[in-house]
Parts: C-alpha cells; sequence; structure tokens
C-alpha cells in the first residue's frame, strides 16, 4: 500500500478479532485509506523521520459502535487514523510538527492529553486542530 503503511495496519483491531467483526473495507473505502496514506501518512513519515504507529484506522459500522465511536466518524470512512509516536511527548511534537507544516489534513486532535494523536484526510480539508 506504501512505503511504511499497509492495508492490514490501517484495518487491524484487536476488539474486532475478539467479538469476531469482519473490519475488511469496500473498495471505496480502500481508495480513501489510499489517499490518507498518500497525502498525509507517507509524507508524515518521511517529515517525523522515526517509526509512526497506528492504533486505528478504518472502522466498519459495527466496529466503530463496539469501540464507542460517534456514527459520523472519519474512522467509518477510512479517512482518519489514531497515531501514537511512542508517548505522550513524542506524540505532542508530533502534533505541533504536523499543526506547523503544510500538510494537509482535515481534523488534527489531541486525543486525552496527547495519549494518541488523530488525523484525518477529506476532499475538503479543513486544517481543523482540536484538544479533547
Amino acid at each position: 500500500m506504501s512505503r511504511y503503511f499497509s492495508l492490514s495496519e490501517l484495518t487491524r483491531s484487536s476488539t474486532a478479532a475478539a467479538r469476531g467483526i469482519d473490519n475488511t473495507p469496500l473498495p471505496e473505502v480502500t481508495a480513501r485509506l489510499q489517499r490518507l496514506i498518500d497525502n498525509l501518512l507517507d509524507p508524515l513519515r518521511e517529515r517525523w523521520g522515526r517509526p509512526i504507529r497506528v492504533n486505528s484506522g478504518y472502522r466498519c459500522p459495527e466496529l466503530n459502535q463496539a469501540v464507542g465511536g460517534v456514527p459520523t466518524s472519519q474512522h467509518c470512512k477510512g479517512e482518519a487514523a489514531d497515531i501514537t509516536a511512542g508517548d505522550s511527548e513524542k506524540n505532542r511534537e508530533l502534533f505541533e510538527m504536523i499543526r506547523s507544516s503544510s500538510l494537509q489534513f482535515d481534523q488534527l486532535i489531541d486525543e486525552s492529553g496527547y495519549a494518541w494523536v488523530h488525523i484525518s484526510y477529506s476532499a475538503n480539508n479543513r486544517r481543523q486542530v482540536l484538544h479533547l
């Protein structure tokens, strides 16, 4: 799928495995995941220069409900990934690097004191920055 990220990385879920949920994306979702990788994740990894791990990528509606996601989540569209650089301090650095970069993103969200970073890419990127 790319130099740094794979489809399996963006679709794996321990919750799906434990509950027997098929989290296989439809072709149109796979295409959006590829755009997320090409336009955000790979360029971000190049700039960061160190590994970035995907905690959560695509979620089918059943999986999204199981993890308590909102029905309108960009994860369900294949447009979002929750990522980590390893710990909250590195995640804060990663977040600030993304925020100050020219990378086009829809949302950049600091989740739970930089426990992870949510990043998304859509057809109409807003460069919205949030802290939750």
